[in-house]
């Protein structure tokens, strides 16, 4: 299916002159708050466009793909069916562009406005950012027409057949591979294809032939030739250590053709271009309430605009029952994290005071709040937010549970409301994103060129029907068999895919265990934080 022109792209389109005043009025108001935010441009869209927008994440050029089509088709009818409308959308790139929904009311486009300005400026400053392409608008219609070249080289059919088995893979990156250098030099040649025979001849001290059994005793001998095929074979072992970015590792070693190398690294390029929004969700939509808030009860809003104002912002900010809002989790946070820090209830002091009375009237008027916010906003992600400022008190305020499934019943039930479950719980769902930790521990395994994978448990579960999936691409991918240790029902099990069927096995325990250790030692965690 093909979409709609993009007649937008490359064109200036003004806005309407009142809207252009509100610009300029929420642009200074936003730099006189102390926002630093990237030109922004704002284009009007009819719901077509923008829902087309929307099937390309954001961007108005993508290489061809089936998937755009059918998820415009979704959102079209979605929209149609009144099931959804899209108020604003805004890519982290310098110029920030920002597109509007033509049909939305002045009141709609102004929070819009402000709430965009406060997202350019997290994009801008907050560290996690700091590594992505600020010209992805260029590079994704580079993507774009490479893609079409090997399209026209090589075939529609076989380029998105290929396109689909590197769809499926795009959530195994690491997504700290742009913060942390996780590689050391090395010499080190890869072996993958074609595995030498080790050494295995072992040092002797020269002696006559009578005394060499007693000089070089024979046991002697077997175990350093043992040692040295260990030694070898270790040496032989890519990565070094386990490696989580499984689909770098196979760009870097998997036997593939130029053009599905180009494809591949493609795909990864976005992928980790896109990792910073999944790890900042509940600050960056939290960092442009709280101002887009601000700027419009406090400086924009007329009296004929109060009622819908608080209609639609009510909207963003609704928690449904069993559910986690980032915009109404974010903003609450920064709210309290100032109202701490003007307060000054944060230090010793604060920490040690038991009483509830006493805490509850504690302000020292240290007016910190504004700076402590501005400096969260820049160096944290979503796991460091809430490890450092969560705090049982805010809990309790917000009235958030822990709920499980009665096994008598099947209904949700509430759990606990204890703090350190519910903060144990967000934590957890928040490190891993719904996405398993998979790391490569061997792309030699068993001196076959067979890539061997190890699911690092951390309570989340292995879906058997998506791995067999997933594992039938890698394996595609790779050319030869791959094997992934996880623990199913609490048991090892080792899952074998050859291309064409998943089977499953008993992983030796040495291998279970020297890969969760090794991987335990080179995960990237995230968490940090300290005390509130």
């Amino acid at each position: 299916m093909s979409l709609p022109p993009n007649r937008f792209v490359g064109e200036t389109r003004d806005l309407p002159p009142a809207l252009e005043e509100a610009r300029l009025e929420i642009t200074a108001l936003a730099k006189g708050y102390g926002l630093d935010f990237f030109d922004t441009v704002f284009v009007m869209c009819t719901w077509e466009e923008i829902n087309m927008l929307a099937a390309y994440e954001g961007f108005p050029v993508r290489y061809p793909h089936w998937r755009w089509g059918m998820e415009y088709l979704r959102m079209q009818k979605s929209y149609e069916y009144g099931l959804h409308k899209i108020y604003e959308m805004v890519i982290n790139t310098n110029p920030s562009y920002a597109y509007l929904l033509d049909n939305n009311l002045p009141v709609d486009q102004k929070l819009v406005m402000a709430h965009v300005l406060g997202h350019v400026d997290f994009f801008k400053n907050n560290l996690w950012f700091s590594s992505t392409n600020r010209k992805m608008l260029d590079e994704m219609a580079n993507h774009a027409a490479r893609m079409r070249r090997h399209m026209d080289k090589y075939g529609e059919s076989t380029v998105e057949k290929f396109v689909d088995l590197c769809l499926s893979l795009d959530n195994l990156i690491d997504p700290f591979a742009s913060h942390i250098n996780r590689h050391k030099q090395s010499a080190q040649q890869s072996m993958l294809t074609q595995p030498q025979e080790p050494d295995l001849s072992a040092p002797k001290i020269k002696a006559n032939d009578y005394m060499d059994r007693h000089i070089n005793p024979p046991e002697f001998i077997e175990a350093q030739r043992d040692k040295r095929l260990s030694d070898e074979l270790r040496m032989q072992r890519v990565p070094e250590r386990p490696e989580r970015d499984v689909l770098g590792f196979l760009l870097q070693h998997a036997d593939l053709r130029h053009w599905q190398r180009d494809v591949l690294g493609m795909i990864r390029e976005e992928a980790l271009y896109f990792a910073p929004q999944g790890q900042t969700k509940i600050m960056n939509e939290g960092w442009a309430t709280f101002w887009h808030t601000r700027m419009m009860t406090r400086d924009i809003l007329s009296d004929g605009e109060v009622v819908d104002y608080c209609d639609h912002h009510s909207g963003t900010v609704l928690q449904q029952p069993g559910q986690l809002n980032p915009y109404k989790m974010g903003v609450e946070l920064f709210r309290h994290i100032e109202q701490r820090w003007d307060r000054g209830q944060f230090g010793r002091d604060w920490l040690d005071c038991e009483s509830e009375d006493e805490r509850r009237r504690w302000d020292t008027g240290a007016g910190l709040g504004k700076d402590k916010v501005f400096s969260v906003r820049q160096t944290h992600n979503d796991v460091t937010f809430l490890d450092t400022f969560l705090t049982a008190d805010f809990c309790r305020e917000q009235g958030f549970f822990t709920t499980k499934k009665d096994s008598r019943t099947g209904k949700w039930i509430i759990d606990s409301r204890e703090f350190a479950a519910v903060k144990k719980q967000l934590l957890s769902h928040l490190a891993s994103r719904g996405t398993p930790r998979v790391y490569v521990v061997d792309g030699n395994h068993n001196r076959r060129a067979e890539l061997r994978l190890h699911h690092r448990h951390d309570g989340l579960d292995i879906q058997l029907e998506w791995a067999e999936q997933v594992l039938g691409n890698l394996a595609r991918v790779w050319s030869r068999p791959v094997h992934l240790e996880t623990l199913v029902d609490g048991e090892p099990v080792l899952l074998s895919h050859d291309g064409s069927k998943l089977s499953r096995g008993v992983p030796s325990e040495d291998a279970i265990d020297a890969a969760a250790e090794a991987a335990a030692k080179t995960a990237g965690q995230s968490a940090g934080g300290g005390s509130p």
